[in-house]
């Protein structure tokens, strides 16, 4: 019996929250990792999930050392790893948390690139829009936009995400141009569900901050992006999202003497993951994939070489 191949499944199915799921991030199928976790209760006489034929829901024990047997698996990964580096390879295995949108469009590619240079590394990536604690979820890397501070954790700046106020013509032509951030009260708003219904602007005269009406509220940036497109409102979206849209015409950007602030794209790595050469690697990656120009201004340039150029600062 393969243990560490057991306690995988194991960690992959709670992950997952079915052997399906579990078996499309082992890369097996999902009757072999049924058998897994039948072996594993069967060696520790205790059942670690409830099985019903909805979902997998863990029981105290699984739930118990689900945490224990990640931190165990890493382990290992870590002691493979180093006695790879230690014959001149570098292996080893990587869990990455990265936002939906920005993961699809941008981030796949460069994490792709990233595995196909290094034969011997393996991923799992996790598409999630929220604030991940990488410690506490088994994270070696969560990559973000958002304030927030854990303990135990270092972050490393990425890039800039510039945003704007967008909205389609045809709305403004509906609903009429708002001249202060003030005014979008009367106004249909779009709003990504993590970043909230308080909108916070900057001008001259200092900070303003509006709370606004969400007519949609979602996790999904495209979604958005799209809704606004069609016309149903206003909505506060980053540069990689509505970049092309402003050049064809199809949305307007509002509110420009009030600018929203950046966000800083983040990777936070637990301390103790953040020396590893595997991860080290992997965010020169990102680094040097995302500075100093990142890949939606790089599209920008080769489509509108002219255009962009000429709106330079």
């Amino acid at each position: 019996m393969d243990t560490l191949a057991n306690l995988k499944a194991f960690v992959a199915s709670a992950e997952a929250g079915s052997f399906s799921g579990a078996a499309r991030q082992l890369g097996i199928v999902p009757s072999v990792v049924s058998k897994r976790i039948d072996q594993l209760e069967w060696r520790i006489k205790a059942p670690l999930f409830i099985r019903t034929t909805r979902k997998l829901t863990l029981t105290d024990v699984g739930d118990r050392y689900l945490r224990t047997v990640r931190d165990a698996i890493r382990q290992v990964d870590d002691a493979l790893s180093g006695m790879a580096r230690a014959s001149g390879g570098l292996e080893g295995h990587i869990r990455v948390k990265v936002p939906t949108t920005l993961g699809v469009l941008y981030l796949s590619e460069i994490l792709n690139g990233f595995l196909r240079s290094q034969p011997m590394i393996s991923m799992d990536i996790v598409l999630a829009d929220r604030s991940v604690n990488p410690v506490e979820e088994g994270f070696d890397i969560a990559i973000g936009a958002r304030p927030e501070l854990y303990g135990h954790v270092q972050d490393r700046p990425l890039c800039l995400l510039k945003r704007r106020v967008c909205a389609s013509p045809a709305y403004l032509q509906r609903r009429g141009m708002p001249l202060h951030p003030g005014e979008l009260v009367d106004h249909e708003c779009l709003v990504f569900t993590t970043s909230g219904t308080r909108w916070e602007f900057e001008s001259p005269q200092g900070p303003v901050g509006i709370e606004v009406r969400a007519k949609l509220q979602t996790n999904d940036g495209a979604a958005i992006c799209q809704a606004v497109i069609a016309g149903d409102g206003i909505a506060v979206m980053g540069d990689y999202l509505v970049d092309e849209a402003l050049r064809s015409g199809q949305l307007m950007e509002i509110l420009q003497p009030f600018n929203i602030p950046a966000l800083w794209l983040k990777a936070l790595v637990p301390s103790n993951r953040i020396e590893l050469p595997r991860v080290r690697m992997l965010l020169d990656w990102l680094e040097r994939h995302l500075q100093p120009i990142t890949p939606w201004e790089q599209v920008a340039l080769r489509q509108h070489p002219a255009h962009t150029a000429s709106t330079a600062p």
